[in-house]
């Protein structure tokens, strides 16, 4: 069952892509993550009390890593909001989908999970595929020159700790339970940096259209989390996050019918080499 929801994650984290873009035309970044995170601990919370997760002690070295995780969380959309805000959607996501070979590497290193000949062969074919698709020669930069790229090389980086703590942390705690906890700190850390960089006045500037995006954004992103901390409780991480990376699929699909990103062979050719990446990873 973990592949399946693995493959659910995939499919909410490609929508997500595309509503965050478009929560954040006018929006500031930073409000625009924290807003997004207040929706998806209620989302989190909602669901341990459906699911009637147990709500016994949580060991300390889990509340360890799952702190960690949350901070790791908290600083990944911070940098992806940034970049979203400064580059195309589909130029975006590509980049943060490189968190996959840092992933592999680090559960490697870290948790002692193998890394076959399959493997690294389908981590040469996701980075390539992601460095095909975002750059393209002769396009526009964003608003804000290339910057837009430092922001989503960070954001692959805290993604791959992301999951490697998470991966400790949820280890003997309820996935249900355990996401709700870690979205509790990124929801700290998040109003934090809003406070402390003096942005608490821009939450009420927020244009209405702009804050229906982001409540939906922040919806699909908690239905993501669940799945994906589902499939983390029983699946290998090594495994569990390249199924993940199918989401650029969703992304790409999705930004060319709503926000109109073009679709070129060049960005087709990218997508092809993710895919095998992704097929070579699980065999």
């Amino acid at each position: 069952m973990w592949l399946f929801f693995a493959a659910g994650s995939a499919f909410f984290a490609g929508i997500t892509a595309v509503l965050s873009k478009c929560g954040v035309r006018r929006t500031d970044s930073d409000v625009a993550t924290a807003v997004r995170t207040a929706v998806v601990l209620a989302c989190a919370w909602a669901m341990v009390w459906i699911t009637g997760a147990p709500l016994g002690p949580v060991p300390a070295g889990a509340w360890l890593f799952l702190v960690l995780s949350g901070l790791s969380t908290g600083a990944s959309w911070v940098c992806y909001f940034r970049a979203l805000a400064r580059g195309d959607v589909s130029r975006v996501a590509p980049v943060d989908k490189c968190s996959t070979g840092l992933t592999v590497v680090l559960a490697f290193l870290l948790l002692g999970e193998p890394v076959t000949l399959w493997k690294l062969a389908g981590l040469v074919c996701v980075t390539v595929g992601a460095v095909v698709m975002a750059y393209r020669p002769g396009a526009p930069k964003g608003p804000a020159g290339g910057s837009w790229l430092m922001w989503a090389v960070l954001s692959a980086v805290f993604a791959s700790l992301t999951s490697i703590f998470g991966k400790v942390g949820m280890a003997g705690v309820d996935s249900n339970l355990g996401t709700a906890l870690r979205t509790a700190v990124v929801l700290v850390f998040a109003w934090t940096l809003v406070l402390v960089r003096g942005k608490g006045q821009l939450v009420r500037a927020i244009p209405p259209g702009e804050g229906r995006f982001l409540v939906l954004s922040g919806l699909s992103t908690g239905a993501s989390w669940l799945c994906y901390y589902k499939a983390l409780q029983s699946g290998p991480a090594s495994v569990v996050a390249p199924v993940d990376q199918l989401s650029i699929l969703v992304t790409t699909a999705v930004s060319a019918a709503v926000l109109h990103e073009p679709v070129t062979r060049r960005t087709a050719a990218g997508l092809v080499c993710l895919l095998a990446g992704v097929l070579c990873m699980l065999i």
